[in-house]
């Protein structure tokens, strides 16, 4: 790095981070500066400056690794690429302002020196994008998977007895996964009855229905039985009038119905005990 710049930057290190603070929250959009306490945007903002003058520095690895930190940090709080990639643009353009007011740009030495700083930036600017585009879709990956988890979970309630509630709408990939997750639970669980509750369904069409019945047969392939709780009368008007064949299915208009049914499977039953 050209020795004028070094020195400016290294020299006034405090000047440079609060007239970035000042600049960023006038430029940004007051949403994202809502979303984060003054502390909060205060600290990150310093280590963002932090980690662009430990690149003055050349110390690459170290660069690297405050970078990864720092994306990681950015991806959490919700700011997009386009508030970074202004931060490192605004950076260049303090530094210039302020070697102007210092005197240290001359006509002589202003175009050189803005190349220079051009120059330096342009590949840090890259590496930050790279490593954000990086982390933020490491972070969606696993959101995904988190989702998907928990779309269709299958919940152990007594012994031999699992349910599945499922809310929302039911795709092909979503209906792999209750799939996927009734097989690997009924094992895992041991279960005797498995109980698929879609009142939280609003809408069974016969691709829906196709998937229901699917995971209904597969259950029973394993080995256990399967009662399909929740069956509003506009989804049995839908089952019927799709000519959809549930005879080795038992069905309930209710979760709590369906319970009944599966101790009775189970032969226990629920007793009130006189107080």
């Amino acid at each position: 790095m050209n020795q004028l710049v070094y020195d400016f930057i290294k020299q006034n290190q405090d000047y440079i981070l609060t007239e970035w603070m000042d600049i960023m929250k006038e430029s940004t959009d007051e949403r994202l500066i809502k979303v984060v306490s003054d502390r909060m945007f205060t600290q990150t903002s310093s280590e963002f400056i932090d980690m662009i003058i430990t690149h003055v520095d050349s110390k690459n690895r170290e660069f690297t690794l405050k970078l990864s930190d720092f994306a990681e940090k950015v991806v959490q709080l919700g700011w997009p690429l386009t508030f970074v990639n202004e931060g490192l643009h605004k950076f260049t353009l303090i530094v210039i302002n302020g070697m102007v007011e210092k005197g240290i740009v001359t006509p002589g030495n202003q175009v050189e020196l803005v190349n220079h700083l051009d120059k330096w930036s342009t590949p840090i600017n890259n590496e930050i994008v790279n490593i954000y585009t990086q982390t933020w879709e490491r972070t969606v990956s696993l959101q995904k998977i988190a989702l998907e988890e928990l779309s269709a979970p299958l919940i152990p309630v007594l012994e031999g007895i699992t349910v599945m509630p499922l809310i929302g709408t039911i795709d092909t990939e979503r209906a792999k996964q209750i799939m996927e997750n009734l097989l690997t639970g009924v094992v895992k669980h041991r279960s005797e009855v498995v109980l698929i509750d879609i009142t939280g369904v609003p809408v069974v069409d016969t691709m829906v229905a196709h998937h229901i019945i699917q995971a209904a047969e597969a259950v029973r392939l394993v080995g256990a039985k399967c009662i399909l709780c929740g069956i509003r009368p506009e989804i049995a008007q839908t089952i019927v009038n799709l000519g959809i064949n549930l005879n080795e299915v038992i069905t309930k208009n209710t979760l709590k119905k369906g319970i009944e049914v599966a101790l009775e499977l189970t032969s226990r039953k629920i007793v009130k005990v006189e107080g």
